[in-house]
């Protein structure tokens, strides 16, 4: 993807669940996820599904993990993207005080939702009482911090919106006012969740002994969703997914020879070969023709291809029944 592909502005970071139910040292849980148990891979997406970076979790004694393990994941999966301007969007999973500045610091801008118990987490943001509607927000060294009262108590952060409140409409045309940091988050959290929710049309993941098989046509399966999106993108066409996964398999396939018979020299002038049918019928469908030497065996059996060199085009099963056929008329 960093080939052929520079994503915009927004980014997503968040981590998707490839289903594992069997035994395996570093299988994970969450709960909320579709697949609540399986190998966990963090990734880097754009809002509309695209994935630009993903990074198997295998423990705590990978590189990755120990102390500090969320802000190793998230500089590693964002290592070929700072210092261009980019808005990194992330859940209370990752979020900190200290990422936040480390990633100001490379001109990268962080938003999305806190946990409360963080370190260096502003007291006033944990112990301020709030009624529903009303926020709180303090700044330090271009980072803020900040809580809103909706049905519950929600602390963000954000190194590029300030705690303005703004009004949005949901799905129902109903307005409400909410802090931009939040709005902004809603809007551009997605790119994991549309991921997984497209990956889930058409599964191709098959019960297996081995884990990285599984893992190996998941990573496939990605690689094609980010073709769809960059051919819809690019092409100038609009293509739904099932259209697009037919003609993928199509062009992956090779050409399907067609058996061609040659009459012998003397005998025929012409050449025989099978034609496919193309005289639909009302609803569209091609009409096919009873196999003439299936018929003269009494098998019923139907084709789509036919002679049209022969009288009456004769239907024919392209496999056996054409040569069959065409040598009992060199007989004659």
């Amino acid at each position: 993807m960093r080939e052929v592909y520079y994503p915009g502005k927004q980014l997503s970071l968040d981590e998707s669940m490839m289903l594992w139910r069997g035994r395996l040292v570093f299988r994970q849980y969450i709960k909320n996820k579709r697949h609540p148990y399986g190998i966990k891979l963090y990734m880097l997406t754009e809002p509309n599904g695209i994935v630009l970076k993903f990074l198997v979790y295998t423990g705590q004694l990978d590189d990755m993990g120990g102390k500090g393990h969320t802000t190793k994941v998230v500089l590693h999966l964002l290592q070929d993207y700072l210092r261009n301007g980019h808005s990194v969007f992330m859940d209370n999973f990752y979020n900190s005080f200290e990422l936040s500045k480390r990633l100001l610091e490379q001109d990268s801008y962080c938003t999305g939702t806190l946990r409360q118990d963080r370190k260096d987490n502003p007291k006033e943001i944990k112990t301020m009482k709030l009624k529903k509607g009303e926020t709180v927000a303090r700044y330090s060294d271009g980072v803020m911090i900040a809580k809103w009262k909706d049905k519950r108590d929600v602390t963000y952060i954000s190194t590029e919106f300030e705690n303005n409140m703004v009004s949005v409409s949901n799905k129902r045309g109903i307005e409400k006012i909410k802090p931009l940091p939040i709005v902004q988050y809603n809007q551009y959290m997605s790119g994991i969740d549309r991921q997984d929710q497209m990956m889930a049309y058409y599964p191709s993941e098959h019960k297996t002994l081995r884990w990285y098989k599984k893992l190996a046509i998941h990573i496939i399966q990605m690689g094609l969703m980010n073709s769809f999106h960059l051919y819809n993108k690019y092409s100038g066409k609009k293509l739904n997914l099932y259209d697009f996964r037919l003609l993928v398999i199509k062009a992956l396939l090779p050409e399907k020879e067609v058996p061609r018979y040659v009459p012998k020299p003397g005998k025929q002038s012409t050449e025989h070969f099978p034609s496919k049918i193309i005289k639909k019928n009302s609803t569209g469908r091609i009409v096919r023709k009873r196999c003439k030497v299936c018929h003269t065996a009494k098998i019923r059996k139907e084709t789509l291809y036919h002679c049209e060199i022969c009288p009456d085009k004769p239907g024919l099963c392209i496999k056996d029944c054409f040569t069959s056929y065409h040598k009992h008329i060199e007989q004659k």
